[in-house]
């Protein structure tokens, strides 16, 4: 059973929605934040990002970042830029970007299913990021961004929500980055509610530390609250979820400082032991079990060539996992990918041409281009309790923070 709660959205008014609409905090650094909010007083960055408005040298994780997040939130209310629904609704959210159409149910859901692992993950999170997100909403008493999550679909569910999508949208806007958003308000939320406690099984797609940092932030408030009902708003956490056949996963890609040591030579002797590797034209991977790999101006197709003795599990069979076992560890020495600087990670959507640019400039060595993960090894991971390696799924289009948030 799934549990889905209607909530009382604070929400842009309609002639501000695309002005607030901004992509999620953790997609961009600093410096891309700042350059993209500095014209724009009313971009949702100021409450996400908020270090954007302090002096540059300014530690992302002091406390004057989320009281600056605090005060541009409360700013924005004041000013009559955000508002909140009077009564608890649910939201349909369709992303368009191309031929590419997904839409979701936003609405909270329940800590305890993510606690009690009903709400599935596939991915560890990383201390730092979690305290960050967790002290952002104990200061801002806000959940200010959508959790991804997937479900298997429905046609009930699904027929639903094309009834809702006949009529007139809330929001309606095409971002800077060439996608449609579309939102409609549901004051009537019994049927859905009803036929999500028929969902066996929610998944996340994206946002593991926000999921992990509601639950902490749970925690403490209802320690503090020697009052706790269980019903608090805190004990939900807000979310899209969308039908997992309507995703699309495009690959992480990696770049690497330096070769370990190694020179070009040497770093190829070495990777020639386990792939068949042939200089290409071709800049992305055609098939699963290769990458493509630029190095010293030129691109290297590397098919994996172990004939495993017996079939792998699903996480072994992962292209990251191949890379990471046979070149990232044992070649370049890079033991621990969530924690070594020597990796970095690089979203699909930034194309071939970006890995390019960060290998020819000096900011790295070799640059790796994956084949995607898939919508069914998410699935399969998560269901037999796995932990995918970080950066495995990279999932276009996002949604925008400052769309729909979650008031505590």
């Amino acid at each position: 059973m799934s549990i889905i709660k209607p909530f009382r959205a604070l929400r842009p008014k309609v002639e501000f929605s695309q002005e607030v609409a901004s992509q999620p905090y953790d997609v961009m650094n600093v410096e891309e934040a700042r350059n993209i909010a500095q014209n724009n007083a009313h971009s949702f960055l100021h409450i996400s990002r908020a270090e954007i408005d302090l002096p540059e040298n300014t530690d992302v994780y002091s406390s004057e970042v989320y009281q600056t997040a605090k005060k541009n939130l409360e700013k924005l209310q004041s000013e009559g830029i955000l508002i909140q629904d009077e009564k608890p609704m649910l939201y349909v959210y369709r992303l368009q970007m191309g031929e590419q159409v997904q839409t979701s149910i936003v609405a909270t859901c329940s800590i305890d299913e993510y606690d009690n692992n009903l709400i599935k993950k596939h991915e560890k999170t990383r201390p730092d990021k979690e305290n960050d997100r967790t002290m952002h909403i104990l200061t801002t008493q806000a959940q200010t961004g959508l959790i991804f999550l997937c479900y298997k679909g429905s046609d009930d569910i699904n027929n639903l929500i094309t009834d809702i999508c006949k009529e007139k949208p809330m929001y309606n806007f095409m971002s800077i980055d060439d996608v449609k958003h579309t939102i409609w308000q549901i004051s009537e939320t019994n049927e859905l509610v009803q036929e999500f406690k028929k969902v066996e099984a929610i998944y996340i797609a994206d946002g593991h530390h926000r999921a992990a940092s509601a639950s902490r932030a749970r925690a403490e408030f209802r320690e503090n609250n020697a009052n706790h009902t269980g019903n608090e708003d805190y004990n939900f956490v807000i979310a899209a979820l969308f039908p997992a056949e309507q995703l699309k996963i495009l690959a992480y890609n990696r770049i690497v400082k330096d070769l370990n040591g190694k020179t070009d030579s040497e770093f190829f002797e070495s990777l020639t032991e386990n792939f068949v590797v042939t200089e290409t034209e071709v800049k992305i991977p055609l098939n699963r079990g290769e990458f493509c790999l630029y190095l010293s101006g030129k691109w290297f197709n590397a098919r994996f060539a172990v004939n495993f003795l017996r079939t792998p599990n699903v996480i072994d069979s992962l292209d990251v996992s191949i890379l990471e076992n046979y070149v990232l560890n044992p070649i370049l020495g890079i033991k621990d990918v969530r924690t070594d600087k020597r990796i970095e990670f690089v979203g699909g959507i930034r194309g071939t041409n970006e890995l390019e640019k960060l290998v020819n400039s000096g900011k790295a060595k070799v640059a790796f281009s994956m084949f995607p993960t898939t919508i069914d090894d998410l699935l399969q991971v998560s269901d037999e309790n796995q932990v995918m390696p970080p950066k495995s799924t990279w999932f276009e289009p996002k949604l925008r923070d400052g769309l729909l948030t979650h008031k505590i």
